[in-house]
């Protein structure tokens, strides 16, 4: 079978996979992974902190965590054939993906604010965002849990497809891998600037691309001219490469105001204006929700027709 025949009916698996049964509550792999990156930067991240010393042990901890995954995701290529590394690959990139997971933290947070339980909606939003929730109001919960929707939809499923595509289970391995060691180390603090760098820039790399086309598809799937303007205008004074583009492009599809100032531990953080309208509210975490179901399906339907285009072909 067509390599590109093959690799789309593992997304195709997948997603319906992760449809069915969601991110497992106990032994996620990521989970692991996260606790091994701990172990590493504990043993590599040594106080005080000195540049040069801590960029590189930076490069040595991405590289002790990361290159032995995918040193046995190499060999089990090699080992396993036909029907059981077909279902390696569906099992491993249902583990990358997390479409209803998303869905799930998004609706306990809109769910929350539909009957006015504030509290209980900061609870929700703390486990999905950085921000201090304490410190948020009605808007900033929504804000904070619309802009967490479109930006994981960019990570953990526009992402990991693209990858998956483009090389393999050691493809959306890397990219996970990465995208979880930036979460863990990419603080702009003292213990992480330099430390976390290696992260921080390779994490950019994978992402640059996905987040074009996340951006893309979220401004296909909602209102486009808004979504292309706020791409264009508002994206390149985010301070991240890859969230500005989907972010704003996703606010402006929505059609709605998101960004500006939210609160931190280290203080407020002051920050642009994304998209265009009215504030945040429930109704605006359920559909940025929406806008991420409804391009996952986009691009399995797009990936679907260059399939059978492939077959009629060959």
């Amino acid at each position: 079978m067509n390599v590109f025949v093959t690799s789309v009916i593992v997304c195709l698996a997948a997603v319906l996979l992760d449809r069915w049964l969601g991110e497992p509550h106990r032994w996620h792999p990521l989970v692991g992974f996260g606790r091994l990156a701990g172990w590493v930067e504990h043993w590599l991240n040594r106080l005080p902190v000195r540049k040069g010393r801590s960029i590189t042990m930076g490069l040595l901890g991405v590289l002790v965590v990361v290159f032995p995954v995918l040193f046995v995701a190499e060999m089990l290529r090699w080992a396993l054939n036909g029907w059981l590394y077909l279902l390696l690959q569906v099992v491993v990139l249902y583990f990358a993906l997390s479409i209803r997971g998303l869905k799930e933290h998004g609706r306990a947070v809109s769910k929350a604010l539909h009957r006015g339980d504030l509290e209980g909606a900061r609870e929700r939003v703390s486990r999905i965002v950085s921000r201090q929730s304490s410190e948020l109001n009605e808007n900033g919960v929504a804000t904070a849990a619309s802009e967490s929707m479109l930006e994981n939809g960019a990570d953990a499923v526009f992402a990991s497809l693209f990858w998956f595509l483009v090389a393999g289970i050691p493809g959306v391995l890397l990219h996970r891998m990465v995208n979880t060691l930036d979460a863990m180390w990419g603080y702009r603090n003292e213990r992480y600037r330099y430390f976390g760098r290696v992260a921080a820039r390779l994490d950019d790399v994978l992402n640059w691309l996905p987040a074009r086309l996340t951006a893309l598809t979220y401004a296909l799937l909602g209102h486009t001219r808004l979504a292309w303007r706020c791409w264009q205008t508002q994206a390149p004074k985010w301070d991240s490469p890859n969230a500005g583009p989907v972010m704003a492009a996703g606010a402006g599809a929505l059609g709605v105001s998101l960004g500006g100032p939210a609160p931190y531990s280290s203080g407020i953080r002051q920050r642009p204006v994304l998209g265009d309208g009215p504030e945040a509210s429930a109704d605006t975490v359920d559909e940025a929700i929406g806008l991420v179901q409804r391009g996952a399906w986009l691009w399995l339907g797009v990936l679907g027709l260059a399939a059978a285009g492939c077959v009629l072909v060959y």
